[in-house]
């Protein structure tokens, strides 16, 4: 399992910005690009996804900017996958709209995936953004 490249860099905006919470009161994505470097492009996505999510409040214009929604220890690595992949699932074999697997009859494994998507969702909420913030973990 991997999570996309957008998905990774969401993580990486999000932890420049935690290390920025309160310190100053907006950032914009120009600094946020140059800390990170992340494409400027890449960034202003990322806001715009963020924002939807509730994860970052943003304001346009002059004086204008982002910051985080909520304190970093409150907001959680599945908070941030899922604002730009959506939920978590290993297999989409749990998602009752999705019809696309050969086995799907005769399956013995599906009735279980919702317990293993629930386990990776866990252990993604468990980590925090404080934490992933803070610096190396020793």
């Amino acid at each position: 399992m991997r999570l996309s490249s957008l998905a990774d860099y969401a993580v990486v905006m999000m932890s420049a910005a935690a290390r920025h919470c309160g310190v100053s009161g907006r950032l914009n994505a120009t600094v946020i690009a140059g800390e990170t470097g992340l494409p400027l492009p890449t960034v202003q996505k990322l806001v715009s996804k963020l924002s939807a999510a509730g994860l970052i409040e943003s304001t346009r214009g002059t004086g204008g900017g982002f910051r985080l929604a909520r304190p970093p220890v409150s907001i959680t690595l599945a908070d941030i996958v899922e604002a730009i992949e959506g939920p978590i699932a290993v297999t989409t074999c749990v998602d009752a709209a999705a019809h696309d697997c050969a086995v799907e009859g005769n399956c013995r494994v599906r009735p279980h995936m919702g317990h293993v998507n629930g386990a990776v969702r866990g252990a993604l909420a468990g980590v925090s953004l404080a934490t992933l913030s803070a610096g190396v973990a020793a």
